[in-house]
């Protein structure tokens, strides 16, 4: 038997995700299971899914959109289904093998938590990987600058996979997820070998925030469009403009351009806006508090259009579309 899991990729909690049901499932087949297939997924407008997925005996998604062709699902994120017709199949499986809770704080906990209720199921160990993948998807982080300055294993494997180009090394990562304390894994020669130069531009970053940031009304725009830097932690805006509500960034690399849109964890006046549904106006998504538009790299413009008629809306700008 052959395991095919995707999940979503350049995330921690997709990878932590990936690693807790992975580990589950050849413990629950055994000998059974020949192989398991760590696959990442990206969203985008579409069909994100790619066209050879699917093909495995047995396929498995999480931290990820539904699609009725899985066989085990695992998701948190408010938009989790791309049509009408998705969350119709989802509500009508009778497998008991597809679950959804778009309250949890990260996908990750919640497999962790429905394992031991579903099928009692525990490890220990992980406690440590779910915590910090509940901190990091919700953003619990104590401040700000916590996020920013980046000291805790945790945030350091976190900047590499969300940086890294190695499509070995997520693999790897899940892996390491799955048997070793976060401490031990961001200590591994593989691990800070590439992610020195990655905390080299994340300072340079907060530099390039700082100059491309547009503030007015609680709301932060920057564009990263023309930069060269492809993305930046999401955090460094609130840590240098403590008084935003909200943030709305757009970025472009080889691969897609980008809309993301966040709430400020630690803002003084309490979030008035359902972020997940302003992004799914223009076929993205995520959740209340954060979100994003993935568009094709040649639609800079379009990406530009969308970010300023998403903060037009978050400002509650009167001709706000």
């Amino acid at each position: 038997m052959q395991l095919e899991l995707l999940y979503h990729g350049n995330c921690f909690d997709g990878c932590a995700s990936a690693a807790l049901f992975g580990r589950w499932f050849q413990e629950r087949e055994g000998a059974r299971l020949a192989g398991v297939r760590y696959r990442p997924v990206q969203h985008q407008q579409g069909d994100a899914f790619p066209a050879d997925a699917f093909g495995a005996d047995v396929n498995a998604c999480v931290d990820f959109r539904y699609s009725p062709r899985l066989d085990w699902w695992f998701d948190h994120h408010a938009s989790a289904f791309p049509t009408p017709a998705d969350r119709a199949s989802f509500e009508r499986d009778a497998t008991g093998r597809k679950f959804w809770d778009p309250a949890a704080p990260s996908c990750t906990g919640f497999i962790a938590r429905t394992l031991a209720d579903r099928f009692g199921w525990r490890a220990a160990e992980l406690d440590e990987l779910v915590r910090w993948a509940d901190v990091i998807d919700a953003a619990r982080f104590e401040s700000a600058a916590v996020a920013v300055r980046l000291e805790a294993p945790a945030l350091r494997i976190m900047t590499l996979l969300e940086a890294t180009k190695d499509p070995a090394l997520p693999t790897r990562l899940i892996g390491a997820m799955q048997r070793l304390p976060l401490a031990e894994i961001a200590a591994q020669d593989w691990v800070t070998g590439p992610l020195a130069p990655i905390l080299e531009r994340h300072r340079g970053a907060i530099d390039v925030v700082r100059r491309q940031a547009r503030v007015r009304d609680g709301v932060v725009e920057i564009d990263l469009g023309d930069t060269g830097l492809e993305a930046a932690n999401k955090f460094i805006a609130y840590d240098l403009f403590p008084e935003a509500r909200y943030t709305v960034v757009v970025s472009k690399d080889p691969k897609r351009t980008k809309v993301s849109v966040g709430s400020n964890p630690w803002a003084r006046e309490q979030r008035t806006h359902d972020i997940s549904k302003l992004c799914e106006r223009y076929g993205g998504g995520g959740h209340p508090v954060v979100g994003a538009v993935s568009l094709a790299p040649d639609r800079l413009a379009d990406a530009r259009r969308i970010a300023a008629e998403i903060a037009s809306a978050l400002r509650g700008e009167p001709n706000a579309p």
